[in-house]
């Protein structure tokens, strides 16, 4: 007796995909992000996967946009939280590093890139861009605004330089492998603080 396939919609095959792709990212690196390896994880054909997304490059970057939607949402929920006063900064620069780290988007922007796939990062810069966005549209002044674009700026770069060189330039130098966490915590802190303070005199007004 024959198991019929289950049918998914193009969308609910997409996903699938998406998340079998950041499955093998995580578990064995981004050079097994194939179209064959997807395929065969959730039991399709590498011509269904081709009519999704065109190419292995197509499936990496629906990859990336996928990562950069997932992490920046938790971001900017912990965020919001922390300016709330229920979660730490260090917490917040936790989950960025881990982002770009432990769940692999670093390795596989860094990949991409060397790949030839020159656009590899565009979804994930347009992600981060929608982020720093909706947290500097609920700043009060300008000055608060751009504390949070600069403050997301040092965090990125810092996260994903950690999750490239990180071990060997902290070795190198003499330092702690959490010493970049806790240079991002400590900059992060006073933006915080800068804007609790400012909340505060506006409250006086």
């Amino acid at each position: 007796m024959s198991i019929k396939r289950l049918r998914l919609s193009p969308d609910e095959s997409r996903l699938a995909a998406v998340e079998a792709a950041r499955a093998l990212l995580i578990e064995t690196g981004p050079q097994s992000v194939t179209l064959k390896a997807v395929a065969a994880r959730i039991g399709r054909t590498h011509a269904n996967l081709l009519h999704h997304f065109g190419s292995a490059a197509g499936l990496q970057k629906a990859l990336a946009g996928h990562l950069a939607e997932v992490i920046t949402a938790s971001i900017g929920e912990a965020v919001d939280a922390a300016r709330r006063g229920e979660v730490s900064p260090r917490t917040i620069v936790d989950m960025t590093f881990d982002a770009f780290d432990a769940q692999g988007a670093g390795a596989l922007a860094s990949w991409m890139l060397s790949s030839g796939n020159e656009d590899a990062l565009d979804p994930v810069v347009e992600a981060i861009h929608r982020l720093v966005d909706k947290l500097a549209a609920s700043a009060l002044t300008s000055n608060l605004a751009d504390l949070i674009r600069e403050n997301t700026l040092m965090l990125v770069l810092l996260a994903l330089g950690d999750s490239q060189l990180g071990g060997p330039m902290a070795a190198a130098i003499g330092l702690s492998r959490e010493k970049a966490r806790e240079i991002a915590t400590r900059s992060l802190t006073h933006a915080l603080m800068q804007e609790a303070a400012s909340l505060a005199q506006q409250a006086k007004v």
